[in-house]
């Protein structure tokens, strides 16, 4: 191996001992890397390459007039160079101890001509050095190499002793210094403490001798210039009282010249100059916290005089009795307020209103809440006028808008049908429409309020379908409340039923007119007549029968008379002459509201007046939000949405209520404000509701105990408001004394994870009506072992929220005569205990079965047979005219001449 280390030290070694080496082998070991931190030793051997000195070696004559043989030559030096390079700094260490220098000065005429061929020779060098194991040990390094770091070392050694020397002078040297200047600090102190003393002195007899001072003065310039006279020559001038940087600055101010005139001279001054304030001096005229109620000769400071004026001008006032002048003021009071705010809008003092009022025999304080009742009169007696405003002022201005009557167009009729269950409804209008909605419906009725626009004869009609069933009372009072004509369907073979009863009193409730459609002709069992004689019968007069009624056979099995029934509603609305203002901010009724999983809150509306735009803000119930999107029944996006034209809303911030109003708004702060306001009177009613039917904790055990009252406590979520409404309305109808639904929670949307941990905290079981629970909500469900019920049909679930009700209720216990038996005899047996001897007078008597004791005809014990025997056998019963020994359960006061009643107690499931 050979050595490429680069020292560039020169140093002559020691004297050595002389031995004989290995002839050209030397072993040693190297730490050689394996990667990933480990290490081996290995064991290797050094050859030694025979020593080829370049001055052993015939130079090659090069001319040196001409570059060109030296060009040549080059090749030829190049291979008798490199096999001497790697060999020349191992043959240069052994003569290193006896002359270096001439060595290296003799091989620098032969390394001459080598110098082109010492770049190729660094390149080969190059790439060994990588080979060479990482953390070079000692055993690599020659003894020169020893001695110059081992030299270094006891040099640096030696270097940080020094420098440890030095900073400990320094350190010595500074804090001489320091201890130096706090000793003149404090001797300047002390000097200025003196100079103070001295010139509080010469200022206390400075008054005394002012005369004297004055005729002295010209003697004193006299007798002081010679004393200047005499001062060192390059000394500047004492004056006291001055410091030294104002002595500098007027020198520095002597010196200053003005161009053409020489040197100024300074003129003597006229009086003494003023002495450096002392601390004391210096902060008196400044105000602290201990001088601020002291005056300067230190005592407590006096009244101001602007104080003593405003003093005695109160004084005077109050002298002369003046009254202040009144400022009436006109006062706005919410519907409750604070005394404290009533006084501050009065401008009076609190103490003055409650003075008042406890005049009145009403003892109040100032944070006491009033309604506007009691703060108007407070006012009104304060001599201020009052201006009453309540919550609800925030909605004005946005619902029942008046229109010029020169900007009313015609608009299309709004038509609600309305019926029985299964008469026909929703098929009559999917054959106006060409539609198919029935079979979307689950169990084939309708259980969703829906909106459609047709056309006919160019003029457009917007029906309105509700559902039969009797549970759905509130949307057809919805639709009734939102159209302009009501059809009323009744079903040829079915007449009036007690849905259409209801539906014509909705439709006279609304005051709309009603076209009456006789539906299903077409069946055999039809009668057309019974079904207009029935209408007599609740004030609904058909043309036929002398009245003012529309009335239209039809059949929407087989499309028969649709195109009559029509023309009787166009009729109809031209004659009603609709109209409606497009130029306005839009306004209407939400008709059904849902959560849609894809689009988030979407509330079917119909638009009643103006034109609604995407992009507008939008108030509807307690909910507000910008209006993203406007979908028709089609499923197409539109524009815009004019006067009676049904429409979904996206963008609202939750789901309204089906029946809510609904309107523009001009920016989103009074958005926010019309829905807080909703919002907390939603609150303040459900709060009410609560705690009127909750009551006070004495009431509820009373009642308790009283009626013994159960609940069956439900969670309710479903597809839209409307059908919640309806299964709310219907379960509440099958409460009784007994039992009766609580509806923890009921809402539009999935069972979400939320839903399960309400049901969970209320032991309430979850009902889904349309809906599905998610992958979250079903794991919770199964690990709380709360059970999900789904349905789709209305009769099912409450048929099942029924029976589920009946299973609370306390069976009823029925009671069985059997028969009567007098004791004869009453025996003592050991073991068994009295047991009496009896006679059966009437009916009979079972083993097991209830008994009474009765003596003298009052019952004295009520209890169980424990045993009936007949001689010596155990029987099940004993007939009449038949003897027995009875004997009671835990009793035993038994006598003779007592007659025993026997009866059978049942025990019967009550339903709903």
């Amino acid at each position: 191996m050979t050595d490429s280390k680069d020292d560039k030290t020169i140093s002559v070694a020691g004297k050595k001992t002389l031995s004989l080496k290995p002839s050209g082998v030397s072993q040693g070991t190297v730490r050689q890397d394996m990667g990933r931190g480990r290490t081996k030793a290995v064991v290797v051997e050094t050859r030694k390459r025979r020593v080829t000195r370049p001055e052993d070696e015939k130079p090659t004559q090069t001319p040196p007039q001409t570059p060109a043989p030296v060009a040549e030559a080059a090749p030829a030096a190049t291979p008798a160079a490199t096999p001497a390079a790697p060999a020349a700094p191992r043959a240069a260490e052994p003569a290193a101890p006896a002359a270096p220098r001439p060595v290296t000065q003799q091989a620098r005429p032969t390394q001459q001509p080598q110098r082109p061929s010492q770049p190729s020779q660094n390149r080969s060098s190059r790439p060994v050095q990588p080979q060479r194991p990482r953390g070079a040990v000692l055993h690599d390094l020659s003894s020169n190499e020893m001695e110059a770091r081992r030299r270094a070392l006891v040099e640096a050694q030696a270097r940080e002793v020094v420098d440890a020397k030095r900073r400990a002078e320094d350190e010595a040297r500074r804090q001489v210094e320091e201890e130096q200047a706090r000793l003149a600090r404090i001797e300047e102190e002390k000097r200025a403490a003196e100079e103070a003393k001295q010139r509080a002195a010469e200022e206390a007899a400075q008054p005394a001798a002012s005369v004297a001072a004055a005729a002295e003065a010209p003697a004193a310039g006299a007798v002081r210039r010679p004393a200047d006279q005499q001062r060192v020559p390059g000394e500047p001038p004492v004056l006291r009282g001055r410091k030294a940087g104002a002595e500098e600055d007027d020198d520095r101010k002597s010196v200053r010249t003005i161009p053409g005139r020489g040197r100024v001279a300074t003129p003597p001054p006229a009086k003494p100059p003023a002495r450096p304030k002392g601390e004391e001096e210096r902060r008196r005229g400044k105000l602290t916290i201990s001088t601020a109620g002291v005056d300067d000769d230190g005592a407590s400071r006096g009244r101001s005089m602007a104080a003593m004026r405003r003093r005695q001008e109160k004084f005077r006032r109050s002298q002369a009795q003046e009254p202040r002048e009144k400022i009436i003021r006109e006062v706005i009071l919410p519907e409750t307020i604070t005394i404290q705010e009533l006084s501050q809008r009065m401008s009076e003092r609190a103490v003055d209103v409650i003075k008042y009022l406890m005049k009145e025999g009403q003892m109040m304080k100032p944070g006491d809440v009033i309604d506007a009742d009691l703060a108007e009169l407070i006012a009104t007696e304060f001599g201020h006028t009052v201006k009453r405003v309540s919550e609800s002022d925030v909605e004005e201005g946005i619902f029942n808008v008046v229109d010029d009557d020169s900007a009313l167009t015609s608009r299309a009729p709004v038509v609600t049908i309305m019926g029985h269950v299964d008469h026909g409804k929703t098929s009559l209008l999917d054959a106006i429409r060409h539609a198919n909605v029935v079979s979307g419906e689950a169990g084939g009725i309708t259980q969703h309020i829906g909106a459609y626009q047709v056309e006919q004869n160019g003029q457009k009609i917007t029906f309105i379908d509700t559902p039969g069933h009797a549970a759905f009372t509130a949307m057809r009072a919805r639709g009734a409340q939102a159209t302009d004509i009501a059809i009323l369907v009744v079903a040829a073979d079915d007449s009036v039923m007690p849905q259409t009863i209801e539906s014509i009193n909705h439709a006279k409730a609304a005051g709309v007119p009603i076209i009456v459609a006789i539906n299903k002709i077409d069946k055999p069992s039809a009668d057309v007549q019974k079904v207009r004689t029935q209408l007599l019968q609740h004030e609904v007069f058909v043309e036929t029968m002398g009245g003012d009624v529309l009335e239209v056979e039809v059949s929407a099995k087989n499309g028969t008379n649709l195109d009559k029934l029509l023309e009787a509603i166009l009729l109809q609305a031209e004659v009603l002459d609709l109209k409606a203002n497009v130029d306005r901010t839009a306004e209407g009724t939400v008709i059904e509201a849902q959560l849609d999983r894809g689009r988030g809150s979407v509330a079917t509306v119909l638009v009643q007046n103006g034109t609604l735009r995407p992009g507008q803000i939008v108030v509807a119930g307690d909910q507000w939000g910008r209006v993203r999107a406007l979908v028709n029944d089609q499923g197409d996006h539109v524009k815009e949405a004019l006067p009676s034209m049904p429409v979904e809303i996206l963008g609202l911030s939750g789901a309204p209520h089906a029946g809510d109003k609904f309107a523009v708004v001009e920016n989103e702060a009074r958005a926010r404000e019309i829905s807080e306001y909703r919002q907390r009177l939603a609150r303040d009613k459900a709060a009410a509701r609560q705690s009127g039917s909750r009551g006070s904790l004495e009431q509820m055990m009373s009642q308790l105990q009283a009626t013994g009252l159960k609940e069956f406590p439900l969670l309710i979520k479903g597809d839209v408001h409307g059908s919640i409404e309806a299964i709310q309305g219907a379960l509440d109808k099958l409460g009784t004394d007994e039992v009766r639904a609580r509806i923890v929670h009921a809402g539009v949307g999935a069972i979400t994870e939320s839903d399960i941990s309400l049901a969970e905290a209320s032991d309430a079981a979850i009902i889904g009506f349309n809906v599905r629970a998610n992958v979250q909500a079903r794991q919770a469900a199964a690990r709380s072992g709360i059970e999900i019920r789904y349905y789709n049909i209305i009769y099912d679930l409450v048929e099942d929220v029924k029976a589920a009700m009946s299973g609370l209720l306390s069976p009823e216990r029925r009671e069985t005569f059997l028969g009567y038996a007098e004791i004869l005899e009453v025996f003592n047996i050991t073991k068994v205990g009295k047991v009496a001897g009896c006679r059966v007078t009437e009916g009979k008597v079972e083993r097991g079965v209830g008994v009474r004791l009765l003596r003298e005809n009052v019952v004295i014990h009520e209890g169980k047979l424990k045993t009936l025997k007949r001689f010596k056998d155990e029987v099940s019963e004993v007939n009449v005219g038949q003897e027995c020994g009875m004997a009671f359960e835990n009793y035993e006061d038994i006598r003779a001449g007592d007659v025993i009643e026997c009866f059978r107690v049942e025990h019967i499931t009550r339903t709903l």
